[in-house]
């Protein structure tokens, strides 16, 4: 084992790559519970059982598809980089898709699995590099930031700090609530541990969150803490009834479907490179094992998709586990079985309510939104279509919105600077597609 994943070589021992593994999870393991309330939309009232994913199928495809992601990473790529459901595309996959398009939920799995199989297939033809390089890294960046304040946003109001307003649409909430106040303390508890540099602050946030929650009544005590995992046929190979429904094939659908791919395309690929640069990995600008590191990602997503969860991704909490002296494939591994063992924890994740997973949310769509600093805003035909990008996200309730918004301004603005030959062909095509989006 030492010998395939080069402890000698990289200067790591057992013990490292354990510690960095560990942290690793403890720094991603909210998504276990912020996932399923995602994906259930468990903070709408009133919504259709059809429309409802069940709690606990999507518990046990989260922990599945984040273990069978980390396994091939570390076996494959042999990097101490761990993937799980990718927070930004969970919310874009319930509140856009399933809940203002009222999609099937089914459906919404089904274009996770075909945009998983494009991304394998473009990761094995070498057209992802192509399709990448032709997007500016502007609006890479600005997706990302949009996507944070999407997450934040999210966040604030399953809190119930941000509240409807029917004369400015939206309002604060009342801070005479005492799960508001719960919320609110879990954003600063977390805030403190992330600024005093703890490995797995997000974590230990929800955890102390929770157990002030108990201490006042404001979180119900878990019934138990070990039990069987919950059944997984409610989503198990629920997707493939979307392939018989005509509805399925539309031009709306196809939008999702490269937005799932768009947006895990920004995600992974920018999380792989800040990781590796981190570690050290990074040599004359170029990555060994790219590809497989990318192979891995599409695989994991195309079998998360079948067990019932959105896009699986790289999370950058890797970078606490690198931190931690993490350097191989084996910390990966570590991260996954920690993932599997969490299967039969679920009585005890049950304390995670939405006011406690709230900060999380806000706390990762801070992290996101750095990227904002790397864009040249003084440049306003590259502002506008960045701005636009970022803003329309949270403000029109969806990412694909946003995507479609920035790719269509981003030539026009080009074009009416005198810069159109500095815009890739690829952009045309894209701007048209997501111009018929908008008018669709």
């Amino acid at each position: 084992m030492k010998k395939y994943f080069q402890f000698d070589q990289l200067g790591t021992t057992y013990g490292r790559e354990i510690l960095g593994g560990f942290t690793t999870f403890l720094a991603m393991a909210y998504i276990l519970v912020v996932n399923p309330l995602t994906l259930t939309l468990d903070d709408v009232k009133d919504l259709p059982d059809a429309l409802r994913m069940d709690y606990g199928a999507v518990f046990v495809a989260t922990a599945v598809s984040a273990a069978i992601g980390c396994f091939i990473m570390g076996f494959l790529a042999k990097y101490p980089l761990a993937l799980a459901p990718g927070l930004g595309l969970n919310a874009f996959f319930a509140y856009t898709v399933v809940l203002v398009n009222g999609s099937p939920w089914q459906h919404a799995l089904a274009a996770v699995f075909i945009s998983g199989v494009f991304f394998l297939l473009l990761t094995l033809t070498g057209l992802r590099e192509k399709l990448i390089n032709a997007i500016p890294m502007e609006l890479k960046l600005a997706v990302g930031a949009g996507i944070g304040l999407f997450i934040a946003f999210i966040g604030m109001q399953n809190a119930k700090i941000i509240v409807n307003n029917d004369a400015t649409l939206v309002g604060i909430g009342n801070f005479h609530n005492p799960q508001v106040l719960l919320a609110v303390f879990g954003i600063i508890i977390t805030v403190v541990l992330l600024v005093k540099g703890l490995k797995g602050g997000v974590f230990y946030g929800m955890v102390i969150t929770a157990i002030v929650g108990m201490i006042f009544g404001l979180v119900e005590l878990p019934t138990g803490v070990v039990s069987a995992p919950p059944s997984i046929s409610p989503t198990f190979g629920a997707l493939f009834s979307a392939f018989s429904d005509p509805e399925f094939y539309s031009l709306s659908m196809l939008s999702v479907i490269l937005t799932f791919l768009f947006v895990d395309f920004f995600d992974n690929a920018g999380t792989l490179m800040a990781v590796a640069n981190q570690a050290g990995f990074v040599k004359d600008n170029r990555l060994p094992r790219a590809g497989k590191a990318l192979i891995s990602d599409s695989i994991a997503t195309i079998i998360g998709s079948i067990f019932g969860t959105s896009t699986i991704t790289s999370y950058v909490e890797s970078s606490s586990g690198v931190a931690a002296g993490a350097r191989t494939g084996f910390a990966s591994v570590v991260t996954g079985v920690l993932f599997l063992l969490a299967l039969f924890l679920s009585p005890l994740l049950s304390v995670i309510t939405s006011a406690v997973t709230a900060p999380a949310l806000i706390v990762v769509g801070v992290l996101m939104v750095a990227s904002l600093g790397q864009i040249a805003w003084n440049r306003f035909e590259i502002a506008v279509p960045a701005f636009l990008t970022m803003i329309m996200m949270p403000l029109t309730y969806s990412i694909a919105t946003g995507i479609a918004v920035g790719f269509v301004f981003y030539p026009l603005t080009m074009i009416i600077k005198g810069k159109a030959k500095e815009v890739s062909p690829i952009m045309y095509i894209f701007a048209i597609i997501f111009l018929l989006y908008l008018a669709a």
